[in-house]
This record gives structure tokens, C-alpha cells and sequence, in this order.
């Protein structure tokens, strides 16, 4: 428990501190240029399949997985896992409003689909942290342990079940780029805040 504390306030004071980074404008070289690299190598027809993807890191479906979780598992400590959930929105709501990080300009948009979900409509016109890129990894980090820590799984199918989550993780973080939703150093800043608040959540669930 010690560990994963230790490591959850790691996760966090770093998201701090790349905060501050962000603030003082030092990624936007990098974020241009890593919008226009993921543009020119991945094909328009992805727009509609990777529009798609991007909605299974909403507020909405996260939540409702989260709720679904909590009716299997049901114990009482799992309030505690929604509080961190709601704890990271909290700091997610004030990266956006303490931090000017202007969204990508309209020509990088690419999304594709002519539905999104209420939450994705609010704009405060700062794009950091990413908020899909830190609930994808909110939820990742709690599946991963409650894989991991399952006797009743033999080892090579938890394995596999963790490259397919991080494999997963690795789609929504290129996703958000492409689609001219978020800056590198929005979803970078998000995972990180995300795991933090996910590795915290771990220690009243297992």
C-alpha cells in the first residue's frame, strides 16, 4: 500500500510540475509538430473509425463502466475509487481555467462523426490536460490491477490482458492528437494526472 501511495504522489507532483512546464509554453514547438507528423502518416479514411474510438474515453461511458464496476465488486471502499474519479475532474477543470493552452486551431480538426457526447461540447477554450487521455488511463490502471492481482487468472492471459489495455491506451493517446482535439502536452498531461489519480483509487479497491 505504501508503494502504491508513494508512486500515486510521484505520478501527481510530476503532473505538477509538467503543468508548469506547459505554462511556461516550452512544448509548443513539439506540439505542432507532433499534430502534423501523426496528419501526414495516418490515413483520412481512420477519421471516421478513430472519431469513433475517441468516444469510449468520455465522461459518460467512463462513468458508466465505473458505475458497472461497482455493482460487480461491491464493496464499500469503491465510493472511494468515484471520489479520486471526481477528484481528477476537479483538477482537470483547473488545469483548464489556471492554464492558457489554447486549443489546436480549427484546420488540425478532423473529427469526423456528427455526434458527441454533452460533456465533449463544454469548450473553455484551453486544451490542457486531456480529460478522455486521463479517464482512459483512470480506468486502465484500475483494470490492470484487478487483473494482476486475480489468482483465478494464470499469468500469460494477465499479460495479455495488459498489452491489450496499454495497446488500447496507445490508440486513445494517438486518437486525441490526430484528431486535432488535444496537443501532445495535453494528452501527456492527462495520462499522467489520470495514473496518479488511478493508482490512488487502487488502494481502497484491492
Amino acid at each position: 500500500m505504501k508503494k502504491k501511495l508513494f508512486f500515486a504522489a510521484i505520478l501527481f507532483f510530476g503532473f505538477l510540475f509538467f503543468t508548469f512546464l506547459v505554462g511556461l509554453n516550452l512544448f509548443n514547438n513539439i506540439d505542432i509538430q507532433t499534430t502534423k507528423f501523426l496528419q501526414q502518416i495516418v490515413p483520412r479514411f481512420l477519421d471516421i473509425p478513430f472519431s469513433l474510438f475517441s468516444l469510449l474515453g468520455s465522461l459518460e461511458i467512463v462513468s458508466v463502466i465505473l458505475l458497472i464496476l461497482w455493482a460487480k465488486i461491491k464493496k464499500s471502499k469503491y465510493i472511494y475509487v468515484l471520489i479520486s474519479f471526481g477528484l481528477f475532474h476537479v483538477a482537470e477543470i483547473l488545469g483548464k481555467f489556471l492554464v492558457h493552452h489554447p486549443n489546436p486551431p480549427l484546420r488540425f480538426f478532423r473529427y469526423s462523426i456528427p455526434f458527441s457526447f454533452p460533456t465533449s461540447e463544454v469548450n473553455t477554450g484551453s486544451s490542457f490536460p486531456s480529460g478522455h487521455m486521463g479517464r482512459t488511463l483512470f480506468l486502465s490502471i484500475i483494470f490492470v490491477m484487478l487483473i494482476w492481482k486475480n489468482p483465478k487468472i494464470i499469468k500469460h492471459l494477465k499479460l495479455t490482458f495488459a498489452f491489450c489495455i496499454l495497446t488500447f491506451d496507445f490508440f486513445m493517446f494517438i486518437s486525441r492528437i490526430y484528431l486535432g482535439e488535444h496537443w501532445f502536452s495535453d494528452v501527456i498531461g492527462g495520462g499522467i494526472l489520470g495514473a496518479a489519480m488511478g493508482l490512488f483509487s487502487t488502494l481502497f479497491l484491492l
